[in-house]
């Protein structure tokens, strides 16, 4: 499949793009000479609050770029917003995008023919369980033998993703009934005690997304940590789109290692990254990382799971060696001498 280039439907609307992106730059009034929109998945989430970082700190140290950050149906779900034309600019996690390259999991039938250019990680989000109060759940043997209520994420994320293909791999996903609202108002399916157990997830070990946040405050101190039995530990090992760790939860108003003791959390972690199209400017692209290794003190300020740009090495972090990384941001891994001669630089339009 020609990863590269698409039909004149992709065309027309890169054209079309374009005319809003000089109109909307125009509206802005600011002079910047590009105009970037990010697929952000949804509010809440840990794209959002690094989009809308990004786009404080290319506000106040930019005179060459705007960042403009929209709502999306999950970083899995953006890579088809990005194949039919919708966004040039995606939040993705490299999970979706290994499932995408190779058309498995859930592109097996819905394949995509154009995939983006790779920019440079955002984010690691930790996920883990937890169980609430009554559920009796002490370990992921219990629900290895199933019969709960449990949420896997929202449909559509990358997070759902990778959990799921790691619960179907462990034989916990058929074993259960899985909710699949969205994360705006599983909240309030924890607090009508409708799930027995939820993967949570928090970011660069600072704090929990959003909705996450407000499961927690409207949980009324009913959650808590579990054991990950050896076999589950095996799954996540086993899976080559996870990395995995432990920590102490973090991020919580309430204590979740009471209840059982487990005062450690077994996570798989997944690492997402800004991917650029070849209708992306190679200078808007440099532009971003610029921002962000100058001024992630002020991104810091809008989203305080920000990285650590000031070493160079963290943009590196999440590159993928079978996918092409924009030009733009290429060319500032070589000026800042990061760059792998294994990987390969894409090409922009302009």
């Amino acid at each position: 499949m020609d990863r590269k280039a698409k039909g004149s439907r992709r065309d027309v609307l890169k054209a079309t793009a374009a005319a809003g992106v000089v109109g909307l730059a125009g509206c802005l009034g600011d002079g910047a000479e590009h105009t970037i929109t990010i697929a952000g998945t949804s509010s809440g989430s840990a794209s959002q609050a690094a989009g809308q970082a990004l786009a404080r700190a290319a506000d106040e140290h930019s005179e060459e770029v705007d960042v403009n950050v929209q709502t999306s149906e999950g970083w899995t779900a953006n890579l088809h917003e990005f194949d039919a034309g919708d966004f040039s600019t995606i939040s993705v996690d490299n999970n979706s995008l290994a499932n995408a390259i190779e058309s498995t999991g859930p592109f097996e039938e819905q394949p995509v023919d154009e995939l983006p250019m790779q920019g440079f990680v955002f984010t690691s989000l930790e996920m883990f369980w937890v169980a609430l109060d009554g559920s009796g759940i002490e370990s992921t043997a219990d629900l290895r033998d199933g019969g709960y209520t449990i949420y896997p994420i929202e449909p559509g994320f990358g997070t759902n993703l990778i959990t799921t293909e790691l619960l179907e791999d462990d034989g916990i996903l058929d074993a259960n009934d899985v909710n699949e609202e969205n994360t705006d108002d599983i909240p309030g399916a924890v607090e009508e005690g409708r799930v027995d157990a939820l993967v949570l997830y928090g970011s660069n070990r600072v704090e929990l997304a959003g909705w996450c946040q407000e499961v927690d405050v409207r949980s009324d101190g009913s959650l808590y940590t579990i054991e990950t039995d050896d076999e589950f530990e095996q799954t996540l090992e086993d899976h080559e789109g996870a990395r995995v760790d432990s920590f102490e939860p973090y991020g919580f108003e309430q204590d979740v290692t009471e209840e059982l003791g487990v005062d450690e959390v077994t996570s798989w972690v997944l690492d997402g990254q800004w991917a650029f199209g070849s209708d992306v400017s190679a200078e808007a692209t440099y532009e971003l990382a610029r921002i962000a290794h100058e001024h992630h003190d002020t991104m810091r300020e809008a989203d305080n799971t920000t990285l650590d740009y000031d070493d160079p090495e963290v943009f590196t972090e999440a590159i993928m060696p079978d996918l092409e990384v924009h030009p733009g941001v290429a060319e500032f891994m070589q000026e800042h001498d990061v760059w792998d001669d294994d990987w390969e630089e894409g090409e922009a339009d302009d």
